[in-house]
């Protein structure tokens, strides 16, 4: 008899319910199960572990609220089982239970456990302690990305009329400090005679306290950015068992970032293929052609993890509605890269992988296709090139 406990996480607590068994029928069962609800303080997290679960099931809604429930479940030896968010809904409206609620999901999430216990794909990947923390500070890096431009351009803004002639300089970091030194000198952390001697002689107002706070800011960024970088540095491009992606990715000229985030959804990459190591091709009738046609699964299965798979929903008539899945972070870092990299001729590799994607590159630009359009194109044909390099590596190196 396993004991499942369905885990609905809320942001300060979790609703939850204990099943030794799956009900025959869930909307019967739903007003007499017996729902729990526990804060997120010692009390609440002993008395979770008290219920003796052996299994708990949850969705990683709220990555950071769900990180607390989940570590310490495991720490007291329950197995943790993380289901989609896109998966649960759907399983809900199945089971006919009357109402989305906290409760509803908290039985839906146990019910699921028995329905595809022994589904592993119906399962999230539960990644080791390095990949976690590789994916958590590509994330953090992302956010620190989206702090600082609001920040800078406000600083820009506030230099047009107090020292215009700094305005618009670039602000780059160098090799001996986390932070570009224009703001570092701004907020008053660094000396420069060079922009001593064009403050002693600007045309403007001269530089406010509330423009010093945000260089400031900006500087606090810049020294944290460079430690979680130093610290994803060290994961990416010294693990071991990292060494043959690292050879793949040099060749694509991904940078540490886009690294990380790869990485982090597809490692290890024999999960996409079949127990032979070979990628998973099936034959089967097409929709409109009747024809048999060849579905490349497992190709389809990592371009989707990768955010550049597109997702049909039809309804009806209206069929033309297509919608990215998978991750966004990944879908966006490749998107900046084939702009920065592919987009821009000299920049290219150096290599087949680079001649072939400039050349479809300059093709959809010839062909007057919309710039986002083309750069999400190229880098779908980036992902497809990407996962036949580490088809051949993984079978060379079996």
């Amino acid at each position: 008899m396993t004991k499942v406990l369905g885990v609905d996480i809320c942001r300060s607590s979790i609703v939850c319910c204990l099943l030794t068994h799956a009900p025959t029928d869930a909307r019967e069962s739903f007003i007499d199960t017996e729902f729990y609800t526990f804060q997120a303080d010692a009390a609440g997290l002993k008395a979770a572990i008290a219920l003796s679960p052996d299994v708990a099931v949850m969705e990683p809604t709220g990555v950071n609220y769900q990180r607390l429930w989940g570590s310490k479940l495991a720490e007291a030896g329950v197995e943790v089982r993380l289901v989609s968010n896109n998966a649960l809904p759907a399983y809900r409206k199945s089971l006919d239970l009357p109402d989305k609620d906290d409760e509803a999901d908290a039985l839906s999430l146990a019910c699921y456990y028995y329905a595809f216990a022994d589904s592993p794909r119906r399962w999230l990947q539960q990644r080791d302690q390095e990949l976690a923390r590789m994916r958590d500070l590509c994330l953090r890096l992302a956010h620190i990305n989206r702090v600082q431009s609001p920040i800078v351009n406000r600083i820009r803004q506030d230099l047009a009329w107090q020292f215009p002639e700094i305005a618009n300089r670039q602000a780059k970091r160098d090799l001996f400090n986390p932070a570009p030194n224009l703001w570092r000198w701004v907020a008053g952390r660094s000396n420069s005679k060079k922009y001593d001697r064009e403050y002693a002689a600007t045309v403007g107002s001269g530089i406010e306290q509330e423009t010093r706070f945000a260089a400031s800011m900006l500087s606090d960024l810049g020294e944290q950015e460079s430690l979680l970088e130093m610290e994803l540095a060290a994961i990416v491009r010294t693990s071991e068992r990292f060494s043959v992606y690292r050879e793949i990715f040099d060749k694509f000229g991904f940078g540490l970032r886009i690294s990380g985030m790869i990485l982090s959804q597809i490692y290890p990459f024999e999960n996409f293929l079949d127990d032979a190591g070979k990628p998973i091709v099936v034959i089967r009738k097409g929709r409109n052609s009747g024809k048999p046609t060849r579905r490349y699964l497992s190709e389809r299965r990592f371009k989707k993890s990768l955010g550049v798979a597109p997702t049909r929903e039809w309804s009806g008539q209206d069929n033309r509605t297509m919608q990215k899945a998978g991750s966004g972070l990944c879908r966006t870092a490749l998107w900046q890269w084939t702009f920065t990299r592919i987009e821009v001729t000299r920049c290219r590799p150096k290599n087949e992988i680079g001649i072939e994607l400039g050349r479809i590159m300059d093709g959809y630009k010839a062909a007057k296709m919309p710039a986002r359009k083309l750069r999400m194109k190229v880098a779908a044909k980036a992902v497809e090139m990407l996962f036949a390099e580490l088809c051949e590596a993984y079978n060379n190196h079996r």
